[in-house]
């Protein structure tokens, strides 16, 4: 039981600091006096640090095990979260960095986690992990603007350190507990070269990186969007709110009926065409039923990152191979990502509205819906990507 908790409460913890962020957003930029695109980099420095530094996980987890890993993020994420908080803008992008390297750790090593001590239930687990995940973001959407009116945006954006702590303690007794998995003494060498060989692996990162993007947009830039369409600034992060709230009926559903199918190809099919709705919405009504938008949007988004990572955990063998696959698809696919947020914010100051950067939005939502048809189909032959043992702890 104590596992199942500290379990769902780290997930809780894998985007209350990204999402955070965008409903602070216009007070951010006021008080800094920063462009648009400033501004969305500053969402972009984390989906960087997510790509540039997810393999730092799978060598982490050889030396001290998943759990410790888990944990080891935990921390670094309440580090990085109050550093944000603390003054200008060199600090608010270098706490959003560190910020962005914990949450890098954890993405990759939570698959990895689910394969090892849930390895008979990897569709309900995932199913509860991204939840969890979707709840965290919903949650930070809907509490910033309440937190920044009454402390302040620099509170706001530090106030995620408490629930990582709060993460961090329960989680503890697993990473130090005679049943903490891996260490030294079960090291592996993580099979990159055949990994990279695949075609799997480039169609599942592709996939990643895709729903990842077109995920990253609205997250970064659906307050502005809406505040721009004349709602007020609350009304706007609860509509954010909204679509996380929706992530998660998704993500619940999808992924133990997805777990069980031959091919995913059906239900990525689906989720690409309701995120396609809700970008729809947002493009031509944005101040016309927003709440419909978001409730097809998040419907969409949900279960497109449900089915992302369902996929990475479904298509390798064990738990060392499952972290490997998972560095890889996380790492490529978010630096593919990263151009999201700072892409649209650019396309915006550009052209002084949202209709160019939202039809960007839509074209990366159709290469979306192909790459996914490519990762939802299971190879004809499965690929052998599992981890060898091997004397030496050394990181490949």
């Amino acid at each position: 039981m104590l596992l199942v908790a500290g379990f769902v409460l780290a997930a809780l913890n894998l985007r209350p600091a990204l999402a955070g962020v965008s409903p602070l957003l216009s007070e951010i930029m006021a008080d800094l006096g920063l462009t648009p695109a400033a501004g969305g980099a500053i969402t972009t420095v984390m989906v960087v640090c997510l790509g540039l530094l997810a393999p730092i996980a799978p060598a982490l987890a050889t030396r001290v095990g998943l759990d410790r890993t888990l944990l080891v993020g935990l921390l670094i994420l309440a580090a990085g979260t109050l550093v944000r908080g603390l003054g200008g803008a060199v600090t608010l992008y270098a706490g959003s960095a560190v910020a962005g390297t914990a949450i890098a750790i954890m993405n990759v090593v939570m698959p990895g986690v689910v394969k090892q001590h849930f390895p008979d239930r990897v569709g309900l687990f995932t199913g509860i992990y991204v939840s969890a995940l979707v709840t965290g973001a919903a949650s930070a959407s809907a509490l910033m603007v309440p937190i920044e009116q009454r402390y302040g945006w620099r509170t706001a954006a530090a106030s995620a350190a408490v629930l990582a702590l709060a993460a961090a303690l329960l989680w503890a007794p697993q990473a130090f507990g005679r049943r903490a998995g891996g260490g030294p003494a079960g090291a592996v060498r993580r099979p990159y070269a055949a990994l990279l060989r695949s075609g799997v692996t480039w169609n599942v990162t592709v996939f990643m990186g895709l729903q990842s993007l077109t995920f990253y947009i609205m997250l970064a830039w659906l307050p502005t969007i809406f505040r721009d369409a004349g709602l007020p600034a609350d009304q706007a992060g609860y509509l954010l709110a909204l679509t996380n709230v929706a992530q998660i009926a998704a993500t619940l559903a999808v992924t133990s009926h997805a777990g069980r199918a031959r091919t995913q190809v059906p239900h990525i099919v689906a989720a690409a065409l309701l995120t396609v709705a809700g970008y729809l919405g947002v493009l031509f009504a944005p101040a016309t039923l927003p709440w419909l938008w978001m409730v097809i949007l998040g419907l969409g988004q949900g279960a497109s990152i449900a089915l992302a990572l369902l996929i990475i955990t479904l298509r390798a063998p064990d738990p060392a191979s499952v972290t490997a696959l998972s560095a890889v698809a996380q790492s490529f696919g978010y630096l593919l990502a990263a151009l999201g947020p700072f892409l649209i914010g650019l396309l915006h100051q550009l052209s002084g509205g949202w209709t160019v950067p939202l039809l960007a939005g839509l074209a990366a939502c159709g290469l979306q819906l192909v790459s996914g048809v490519r990762a939802g189909r299971p190879p004809a032959r499965p690929p052998d990507l599992r981890a060898s043992r091997a004397v030496s702890t050394d990181a490949p």
